[in-house]
């Protein structure tokens, strides 16, 4: 076997079991960690198949800018997991039924592909280039990446709404009151009759606990 073929089998397996670990970790951190190592896994197997520029992409967005957002997002929720798993085996049943309905799916697409695969010589300098790449993306593939563009900013923009929602343990305020508010609102001015120091003094020497405090030494 060659070296290249054993590191292939390496990352899938690498990759596979992360991606196991990924829906049957307890804790959704270590669920975000394995989902990291499945997206390394991954990005090993493109280098393999000399898509460097795909390689590096899936690293620098997906790793250092997606899944470090989930991250944030799952530690700023604190989301109560014993509440979530209290009804996980009533949806047992109809999410194994899509599971069901997908992988068929998938096989079917997959075989057809197989059994009409036709090998043909690719020029191996035009894979995982930023011009092909480039050209099919804002061509043949825009709507799609439009769509994926959209979605995105759906994702960030409900992360944060839910980072920002009402806590008990934490301080919050209505941006639209502290626009409305006015001077007067601010600052109040209240007029006090000036006390004189010794008639401070002499009140201090009237109360009773002052008196003894002198008559004890």
């Amino acid at each position: 076997m060659e070296f290249k073929t054993a590191l292939f089998y390496a990352f899938s397996a690498i990759m596979i079991l992360a991606a196991t670990r990924v829906i049957t970790a307890r804790n959704p951190v270590h669920a975000a960690l394995f989902l990291v190592l499945a997206f390394f896994s991954a990005a090993g197997i493109w280098m393999l198949l000399e898509a460097e520029f795909l390689a590096i992409v899936l690293v620098l967005v997906y790793v250092g800018a997606v899944m470090v957002l989930f991250l944030f997002v799952v530690m700023m929720l604190d989301i109560d997991t014993d509440k979530m798993r209290e009804g996980f085996w009533g949806y047992l049943p109809l999410a194994s039924f899509v599971g069901v309905i997908i992988v068929l799916e998938m096989a079917a697409v997959l075989w057809r592909s197989f059994l009409s695969f036709d090998q043909q010589a690719v020029n191996a300098g035009n894979i995982g280039g930023t011009k092909e790449l480039g050209i099919l993306i804002y061509t043949k593939y825009i709507y799609g990446f439009e769509i994926a563009g959209v979605i995105l900013l759906v994702a960030i923009i409900a992360a944060v709404a839910l980072t920002l929602r009402k806590r008990k343990d934490t301080k919050h305020f209505d941006p639209a009151d502290a626009v409305r508010v006015k001077r007067n609102d601010r600052l109040k001015i209240v007029k006090i009759a000036p006390v004189s120091a010794r008639a401070a003094g002499a009140a201090d020497s009237a109360l009773p606990g002052s008196a003894e405090v002198k008559e004890a030494p």
